[in-house]
């Protein structure tokens, strides 16, 4: 089956999670199969590999008005070249430059990840223009993979399709303990991990305050942060909690280097109120990392029974969850355990597979 990707999303960024999502899409697709990716030229794409795959690129050396203006038409020519027998777009919008609604004669599937715009547009949306795009794309497509029950049900609640065209296709994570090659440095102290952006619904300031509480009784333990520098904002809370000196922050890091400081954690942290499906907890499942997490959205879907889920609306819930982990071993040996196992559940191979079905049941072509 000849599959066309547009690569909008690698326009719009180098690295991230809708890349590896496409990346182990691609790269599991049957072998007779004829996919076609449409980005930008670029050294730093992270791209997948496929024994047949055919990888249409813009030049960017050129960024010009000239170049810019002659993008849509480049894309839309290559696009008939193809000749594909099916569309999946990289995003709501299209590097041709035309909306999803009748830019396609062939079937189109969209991916949906989370319904984080509809739920917080005061923080991330306030003008509604990328609602408004994300709504006439889903709308517009033929098939919609949601990554999970609950960002299927959000969705359904909020447009007006039919049930039986949405398909949970859950995620997994390449992330294990046979990734920590080299020497990248951890903490020296005990540490409890953080790991992602810390936006309001994300809900790091709760885990600040609970933390506080922890640190107070554990002098020797600290918490370790992966992500973006701290802003003056959260500087400033961390020295009102007086714990300036409690946290270590870290950068963007490799793999291999996440791998390790998830496996050599007391435990990992997510206090995230809504998640379209919630990749850090499996990736510190995989790693034999305990997890206490919020019990919202999606979050126990993914988690289960394997880790300590706290009400976000309860306020001590996640200071004795933290305090719980922190000070008993065997309580950490089961939760490992349990992660390792429920970590069994999710496989790119498995996301793939349920993708693949889609493909066909809408092109109308028979199994592989």
């Amino acid at each position: 089956m000849r599959i066309l990707y547009d690569g909008m999303i690698y326009l719009l960024q180098a690295a991230g999670g809708v890349n590896r999502y496409f990346v182990n899409l691609i790269s599991r697709l049957p072998e007779n199969d004829l996919p076609c990716l449409m980005t930008y030229q670029s050294r730093d794409l992270m791209l997948p590999e496929h024994r047949n795959l055919r990888i249409v690129n813009y030049p960017r050396y050129n960024p010009g008005v000239i170049c810019s203006a002659l993008r849509p038409a480049f894309f839309r020519a290559a696009e008939t070249w193809q000749r594909p027998e099916l569309v999946h777009p990289t995003y709501y919008s299209l590097l041709n430059g035309q909306t999803l609604a009748g830019a396609y004669r062939c079937p189109v599937v969209i991916t949906v990840y989370d319904m984080i715009l509809e739920r917080f547009p005061d923080q991330l949306d306030p003008t509604g223009r990328n609602r408004e795009m994300k709504r006439n794309a889903i709308l517009a497509a033929d098939a919609v993979l949601c990554i999970s029950e609950n960002s299927r049900n959000d969705l359904l609640e909020r447009y007006k399709i039919p049930e039986e065209k949405v398909t949970v296709t859950p995620l997994a994570s390449e992330l294990n303990p046979s990734l920590m090659i080299g020497s990248g440095p951890v903490p020296v102290r005990p540490y409890l991990l953080y790991v992602g952006g810390r936006s309001g619904y994300k809900n790091f300031d709760e885990l600040l305050e609970s933390f506080a509480r922890v640190a107070a009784r554990y002098r020797d333990i600290s918490l370790c942060v992966v992500g973006q520098p701290f802003s003056d904002q959260e500087l400033l809370r961390i020295a009102v909690l007086k714990l300036t000196d409690r946290i270590e922050h870290y950068g963007s890091v490799p793999d291999g280097h996440l791998a390790r400081l998830y496996q050599q954690s007391i435990a990992f942290v997510y206090p995230s109120l809504y998640e379209g499906f919630g990749i850090p907890p499996l990736e510190a499942m995989c790693c034999g990392t305990p997890v206490v997490a919020c019990n919202s959205s999606s979050i126990p879907e993914v988690v289960g029974s394997a880790g300590l889920l706290f009400d976000p609306k309860a306020p001590d819930e996640l200071t004795e969850m933290l305090l719980l982990v922190v000070g008993s071993e065997s309580t950490r040996e089961k939760l490992i355990a349990q992660g390792y196992e429920r970590s069994k559940l999710f496989s790119w191979d498995k996301t793939a597979a349920q993708t693949v079905t889609v493909y066909r049941e809408l092109a109308g072509v028979g199994r592989p």
